[in-house]
């Protein structure tokens, strides 16, 4: 049985806290679609202001995490990713459910973020409350070449 995830947030994330991000990538992007970030491109976005990096920890060991920045009132998803051996368990929700509300907390009113067409996640963000407004065509690249439509996400944050 496993135990209880963890989340961290961070908004100067360490070394490792990127190592812990990239271990986690580097299992969750399937290469052939060239969504992966790199650790320097990582580390550079965290030295921005308004970018938040949320960790999810199951005894001790990275299993998923979401990158966010948000700024003037709006919030952008930028990366989620859970370890596909961790998959289908509620993790994925609740590292989405943290990265809104942590733009929440910043006074971000809207989050948007893109997805690869075709993408699991997509289930995911519809669940949460996420609705598609627009289609990129063709926006990704992936290492073979193959080009992917990006699909445009927001939700309006909090209540009034």
């Amino acid at each position: 049985m496993e135990g209880l995830l963890c989340i961290r947030v961070s908004t100067e994330a360490s070394d490792p806290d990127i190592a812990a991000a990239m271990t986690v990538m580097t299992s969750a992007f399937p290469p052939q679609y060239g969504e992966a970030w790199s650790a320097p491109q990582l580390a550079s976005m965290m030295r921005l202001p308004g970018s938040i990096l949320v960790l999810g920890w199951l005894d001790e060991q990275p299993i998923g995490f979401g990158l966010l920045r948000s700024i003037a009132g709006e919030a952008e998803l930028l990366l989620l990713a859970v370890d596909p051996r961790y998959r289908g368990r509620s993790h994925g929700r609740r590292l989405l459910d943290r990265c809104m509300t942590e733009a929440e907390g910043t006074g971000a009113r809207t989050m948007f973020l893109e997805v690869r067409a075709g993408n699991p996640a997509i289930h995911l963000y519809s669940k949460a409350g996420l609705r598609q407004y627009n289609i990129r065509r063709d926006y990704y690249v992936g290492s073979n070449g193959v080009r992917f439509d990006a699909l445009s996400f927001k939700i309006i944050l909090g209540h009034d």
